[in-house]
């Protein structure tokens, strides 16, 4: 599987082979194949407001952002290409410390979670498709809580 990471911010550390691993495993869990292809963006709260504003016309920064490239017209034109990451690096760390756990799973949660987006999964339009990608994102975070 290919995992292309590209960090766009300074303020915190973060390991991209950690990451890459951690995409790997969670594209794997998921029965991707290995030709799979999947982008991560590493981002600060400025850099996400402005992509959040341009792409989803919301204010201010968010945490994950993921642009899906299995959907809409043109989505078998690549089809081992699953879409885009976006996490602000920021964001994680002010949740993270918010809710009294280390940055790097505050991290893994939002990656799982913008990689169930590209999969399919959706939170907005139901309580129950909410449960259901909780309830796989529980699940994801157990099995690479387990591998680490």
């Amino acid at each position: 599987m290919e995992v292309l990471i590209e960090n766009r911010q300074s303020r915190h550390r973060l390991s991209a082979q950690k990451i890459q691993t951690t995409a790997r495993r969670i594209l794997s869990a998921l029965g991707y194949p290995d030709e799979a292809q999947l982008s991560i963006l590493i981002v600060d709260d400025d850099q996400i407001a402005e992509l959040n504003l341009t792409y989803l016309n919301h204010a201010g920064p968010t945490n994950v952002i993921s642009f899906p490239m299995q959907e809409g017209q043109f989505a078998g034109i690549t089809p081992d290409l699953l879409g885009d990451v976006v996490i602000s690096a920021d964001t994680a760390h002010r949740e993270a410390a918010d809710a009294g756990m280390a940055m790097a799973i505050r991290f893994d949660q939002l990656l799982i979670h913008g990689i169930l987006h590209l999969a399919g999964y959706d939170h907005v339009n139901s309580e129950e498709e909410a449960a259901v990608m909780e309830r796989k994102s529980d699940e994801l975070m157990e099995l690479i809580g387990k591998e680490d």
